[in-house]
């Protein structure tokens, strides 16, 4: 019941839908259509072309484009990798990275990783079958826990996988997912951000873009061919399959197919979420991300080296800032919560007449659940900005990890088991690139003092008398021994007892405030549960409603390999504004000022200049296509997702959306809903005529691609 619940109904729009690879088959019909020629069932195979060639880098997606474990993504998705191996005096960020020998390829990062997924199984009646429907919230949600960890110790019996078992349609499917995990990742080639960022924050979520936003890095195992730490003795992985690069490109209404990991979509929330989310939760979040860049300014400025260790926190932060501005300024823009209410109305029509007979009490259920869910996340939030500090985080990590030890692996909090303990240990290493304890002390001073601001009906029972004044915060900084990347990670081999006897200001806070943190936790729990009982009954109800009216029945994106599709296509955003769907080499040339985010380089404009187009030119435009539009259904984690034209070939990377279509988290309008990718021609153009990459332009295999 539940497979025929979640298999595809007729599309309402073919470009609607982040769609799980074994459901193509059932979308055969539209994607012929569309004229994917590529056969639905071959799609829906993870082992075939092109879905084995399709990674995630564990928050954004990549591709395969050489048998050699090249992989290509977006600039800004590898933006840590090139921060970490810069310094004041070699900034990478600014002139750019390329490797021109596999010896000169740098290491990524210490929790980097390359995921290639080669299995999915469903899992509900596993997870799911057999719960006690009388189980209060915490326990159930303790039983479902249990249940999962023992799906994954199963599947990490070959410790070359990291598997996960998430859930789809709020929690009425489970699948369990397993991925080999390459834990020796390296920079192999990255554009100056003059390049990869042009435009910045300013063009963020914007069109027209002319940013070439696209980075490679390469994936290292052992001799043996399977993953393992890194080495100078590793070897190039082998992948099974990679992406054929096509320097043909595309026209106006050519199909695409876009593969990758997208995030987190809520298309099937209540009303109640949406303005919960639109008049509280997003402003507060905006605030917060304004006053904490504001800070970073501040404490860096005048410094280049702490500006560069921060570069890639403050771009992380900007990205966020701006999508959730976009969110609230689409919702003022669209009325998506009265859209959601007639929806909803016409759902709790439907449903008194064919399904509240064996439910009678599921939308009182649901809406009392949902209400204490939206309290609760906001007193986590509070909680966050109280605790912006990630000296004091190191120090609750360390104090958790210790407590979690004296427990059977089995039981341990998912997070902290032994599969855990080396990412455990690379995000604390990783602080080593990314922390200034000065400017983490500013931080949290500031944080401090926001969180003071908050409604007090936020505030965590009981936070406000544990955590210290904003003015006594110096002298944590001034006493502790863990802006030290070895004493923190000395503390890793250490039990709770000597944690707990410790003088280091970090620690004595964290085991004071660990009863608070677990009570927290507990109330998520309880929360938790209750929403895994009532959401799935909900959702199955839902779902058989979309059904009846013939709309698309796709799970909310959860990190999860999906497939989208649609075509390249124009929009109007208001009236008498029509924006195509390409743009042009000669835009740079427009936009540059010589100033930062319009400061391209000179090498580049040299070219567009002396129309140095080669194959690269694109016909119709007379130039090098930059950027291009297509209808795709994407989000945050689609970053670097590979655009394919009808054959399966690479023709583009995602990174973006346009302004208007932020709101398609929540609701995907068609008329106004475009996706941002790079052209793949733009790429390959900086790569031979700007940064001089024939080594990776040898490696790949193109299509159409002129002699080197």
């Amino acid at each position: 019941m539940l497979a025929s619940l979640t298999l595809a109904a007729p599309l309402a729009h073919a470009d609607e839908g982040q769609w799980q690879p074994y459901q193509l088959p059932e979308l055969q019909k539209e994607l012929k259509q569309l004229g994917i020629t590529i056969p639905a069932r071959q799609l829906a195979d993870l082992g075939k072309h092109p879905m084995s060639a399709i990674v995630s880098l564990g928050g954004c997606s990549a591709s395969f484009v050489s048998n050699a474990g090249l992989v290509v993504t977006n600039h800004h998705c590898a933006y840590g990798a090139v921060q970490r191996n810069s310094s004041a005096k070699r900034n990478l960020i600014a002139d750019g990275f390329l490797a021109k020998t596999r010896a000169e390829e740098l290491p990524a990062g210490a929790s980097d990783r390359i995921y290639v997924t080669d299995k999915l199984e469903n899992v509900t009646a596993q997870v799911t079958g057999g719960l006690d429907t009388r189980l209060a919230g915490a326990e159930r949600h303790k039983q479902i826990q249990s249940r999962i960890k023992a799906l994954i110790a199963e599947c990490e019996q070959d410790k070359a996988y990291r598997c996960s078992v998430p859930s789809f349609h709020r929690g009425l499917e489970y699948y369990r997912i397993r991925q080999l995990a390459i834990r020796d990742v390296r920079l192999v080639y990255a554009p100056s951000d003059k390049i990869g960022n042009f435009g910045g924050d300013v063009d963020n979520f914007e069109w027209p873009r002319h940013t070439g936003d696209f980075a490679f890095l390469r994936a290292y195992v052992g001799k043996d061919g399977r993953p393992a730490d890194p080495s100078p003795d590793n070897v190039p992985y082998h992948s099974k399959d990679f992406l054929v690069v096509s320097a043909a490109g595309l026209k106006n209404g050519d199909p695409i197919l876009l593969a990758g990991y997208p995030g987190r979509t809520s298309r099937y929330k209540l009303p109640v979420e949406i303005r919960a989310a639109r008049d509280v939760s997003y402003p507060r979040r905006v605030q917060e991300s304004q006053a904490d860049l504001a800070v970073i300014a501040q404490a860096t400025a005048g410094n280049a080296e702490w500006a560069v260790r921060y570069a890639a926190v403050a771009k992380s932060i900007n990205n966020g800032m701006k999508k959730t501005q976009g969110l609230i300024d689409g919702f003022a823009r669209k009325d998506i919560a009265a859209i959601k209410d007639t929806q909803d109305a016409e759902f709790r029509q439907w449903f008194a007449k064919n399904g509240a007979g064996s439910e009678p009490t599921l939308l009182a259920e649901l809406d009392a659940v949902i209400a204490e869910d939206i309290a609760l996340t906001e007193q986590e939030f509070a909680m966050a900005v109280a605790t912006q500090s990630d000296l004091y985080r190191a120090a609750r990590t360390l104090y958790r990890a210790a407590l979690e030890r004296k427990k059977p692996d089995a039981e341990r909090e998912l997070g902290y088991q032994e599969r855990d303990q080396a990412l455990i240990k690379a995000r604390l290493t990783r602080l080593e690139q990314s922390l200034v304890p000065a400017v983490d002390q500013a931080r949290w001073q500031a944080a401090l003092q926001r969180y003071a601001r908050l409604p007090a009906a936020t505030h965590p029972q009981g936070l406000d008398a544990k955590l210290p004044a904003a003015e006594a915060v110096p002298a944590l900084y001034a006493n502790t021994l863990l802006n030290a990347t070895a004493n923190r990670l000395s503390w890793l081999s250490k039990d709770a007892a000597a944690i707990e006897q410790s003088e280091d200001p970090f620690l004595r806070l964290a085991v004071a405030n660990q009863g608070l943190a677990e009570a927290m936790e507990q109330r998520r729990k309880e929360v938790d549960g209750t929403l895994e009982r009532v959401i799935p009954r909900y959702m199955q109800a839902f779902i058989a409603f979309k059904k009846s009216q013939g709309k698309p029945v796709y799970p909310d994106a959860n990190s999860t390999l999906r497939v989208t599709f649609g075509s390249v296509a124009p929009y109007t955003p208001r009236d008498g504004i029509i924006k195509g769907p390409f743009t042009k080499v000669e835009g740079i040339l427009e936009k540059h000022n010589g100033q930062a985010p319009f400061n391209a380089p000179q090498a580049l404009r040299d070219a567009v200049q002396a129309k140095r187009f080669g194959a690269y030119r694109d016909a119709a435009l007379g130039s090098v296509p930059v950027n291009f539009l297509s209808s795709a259904d994407t989000t945050g984690g689609n970053s670097g997702s590979a655009v394919m034209n009808s054959k399966g070939e690479l023709v583009g990377l995602n990174f973006d959306s346009t302004y208007e279509s932020v709101t398609k988290d929540w609701y995907f309008d068609t008329a106004i809903t475009r996706a941002i990718h790079v052209d793949i021609r733009y790429m390959l153009w900086v790569m031979q005529e700007v940064d001089g990459a024939h080594n990776l332009l040898k490696e790949m295999t193109i299509k159409g691609a002129p002699r080197r």
